[in-house]
């Protein structure tokens, strides 16, 4: 069985329409490249051939990537939303000590972006929140050292 891809609404329609590009224009772009330089005849020694191969190449795995995400997808948008304990999709507040509060969206690990707010289940701050409550001191163990953090609020 596939790994299950946890995408929101939106990261699945960009999903979509990145494969949907891959698959149409840039394929064909690559193509015609493919066929200029055959055209050019001795290929041992074809630089624009060597190149159009391997961009397609790096395309065809871009594409097969991408059609394996979208094989088994789980929208977090629809998922059921348990507000008394952190789970998948949920946006949670937290603060550090006297830090600022800070907020996160907790997603999957193709959508994470944590300058944005977005953090992965699959990272150790996501992995020490999922599951939690409001109100509990959480200590997440991260490459820069040990953090520890209050959960204020679950939405």
């Amino acid at each position: 069985m596939a790994d299950v891809s946890y995408l929101t609404l939106d990261g699945l329609n960009r999903l979509k329409n990145e494969l949907a590009k891959m698959t149409g224009p840039e394929r064909e772009e690559i193509a015609k490249r493919l066929r200029a330089a055959i055209d050019q005849g001795d290929l041992s020694e074809n630089a624009d051939y060597t190149s159009a191969k391997e961009d397609q190449s790096f395309l065809e795995g871009r594409i097969q990537e991408a059609e394996r995400l979208l094989s088994n997808v789980v929208i977090i948008d629809n998922v059921t939303k348990n507000l008394e304990e952190v789970g998948i999709g949920d946006h949670i507040t937290i603060q550090e000590g006297t830090y600022p509060v800070e907020k996160y969206h907790l997603v999957g690990p193709k959508e994470a972006d944590p300058g944005n707010g977005r953090i992965s289940l699959e990272s150790p701050i996501g992995k020490a929140l999922l599951g939690r409550k409001v109100g509990e001191e959480v200590l997440a163990d991260t490459p820069g050292g040990s953090i520890r953090f209050t959960i204020l609020k679950i939405e």
